[in-house]
């Protein structure tokens, strides 16, 4: 009975880091990182982000900064509204939902005159069944794997001590 526990264990705790063992890790720009002058499409080219995959924008702080955007907001570098800029100079972003993605920088004209942003497709988990996007953020996204692994983790250690 304990090794079917035991069994049970190893196969969930696969289950749930072998995605993230698989996550590419895309640092923005390669040795350039996130500035001006840059063509950040030129470099997405050929790239293929998958859900579980992180973006990392480098740069110096203060210098930039990062905004997801619509489509609209790309095209028109418009800058969200919202507060939401990441601006620390080593942002990450996992890639926690499929569909098109779309990131500018929203200090002075870097975006419009110095063609800092950067449109991605991101595609589903490779091996998981194609689906059409859901418009979720992914903020609700990491959400709901955060809900569905608190239980999933206290069930584990409730085993290992029974």
């Amino acid at each position: 009975m304990a090794s079917s526990h035991f069994f049970f264990i190893v196969i969930v705790i696969v289950a749930i880091t072998v995605p993230s063992v698989l996550a590419t890790e895309f640092i923005v720009g390669d040795d350039s990182g996130w500035t001006n002058n840059f063509d950040y499409q030129a470099w997405a080219d050929g790239k293929q982000f998958r859900v579980g995959d992180k973006l990392v924008f480098k740069y110096s702080e203060g210098a930039h900064t990062v905004h997801r955007v619509n489509g609209t907001g790309f095209q028109d570098c418009s800058v969200p509204a919202s507060p939401e800029a990441l601006t620390t100079g080593n942002d990450v972003i996992t890639l926690s939902s499929p569909g098109r993605k779309w990131y500018i920088c929203g200090v002075g004209r870097h975006c419009e005159v110095g063609k800092q942003k950067l449109a991605i497709t991101v595609l589903p988990v490779e091996g998981a069944p194609a689906s059409s996007p859901t418009p979720t953020s992914d903020a609700d996204a990491s959400l709901k794997f955060h809900v569905w692994m608190v239980p999933m983790v206290a069930a584990l250690i409730g085993m290992l001590f029974s």
